[in-house]
């Protein structure tokens, strides 16, 4: 069965790009992995990519820069302790990391991650100097790789052999191969004037 699970992956949900291969890889691990975490620079790559090329006002990046710039002391050149939760609000106000364009559902991501279960952000740095500043964020991100009922119940997945075999091996007791969680990491660099 896995064979044919692995078979029915790519088309069309993994047709181009460096990511095309990750469903492959994802399928290996729930065969192998017996539940582990899975990680890979493929997927670090694409987060980053997806934080740093997101240009919609709901980026996180963007409204983290946006939390810095209205909350700067520019005289004392610091960022106050008292506005740390400002970043939160900010962030919250958005949208957290996805991959849910529409190139998403060919290029293998949509299919290996789509949507996020946590993502942890944190500024490891941020200086002022000038009129200017510079924070360095990073992004742990993590998703479940797994089907329940409620998703093999919606005819967009239920429609597809190859989502109904992914939940067959997954949940039927006699195969019962676990669901795993995926795990990304991302640092990026951003700044702007004050």
């Amino acid at each position: 069965m896995f064979n044919e699970f692995r078979a029915l992956s790519t088309f069309p949900f993994s047709l181009y790009g460096p990511y095309r291969n990750l469903i492959i890889e994802m399928i290996d691990h729930m065969q192998n992995g017996n539940g582990k975490i899975f990680r890979s620079p493929l997927l670090n790559q694409a987060l980053k990519k997806q934080i740093t090329e997101d240009t919609s006002n709901g980026s996180s990046l963007l409204r983290i820069k946006l939390a810095i710039e209205a909350n700067i002391d520019k005289i004392n050149q610091i960022y106050p302790t008292e506005k740390a939760e400002q970043i939160t609000i900010f962030i919250r106000g958005g949208k957290l990391p996805k991959f849910d364009q529409s190139e998403d559902n060919f290029n293998g991501m949509g299919i290996t991650v789509h949507d996020t279960w946590a993502t942890h952000i944190t500024i490891n740095s941020l200086t002022i100097s000038g009129n200017a500043w510079r924070a360095v964020i990073h992004y742990k991100t993590q998703d479940h790789f797994g089907l329940d009922e409620e998703d093999i119940s919606k005819w967009k997945f239920r429609q597809w052999r190859f989502f109904r075999l992914w939940f067959v091996l997954q949940r039927y007791s006699q195969f019962a191969y676990r669901p795993f969680i995926t795990e990304m990491e991302a640092t990026v660099e951003v700044g702007g004037l004050v």
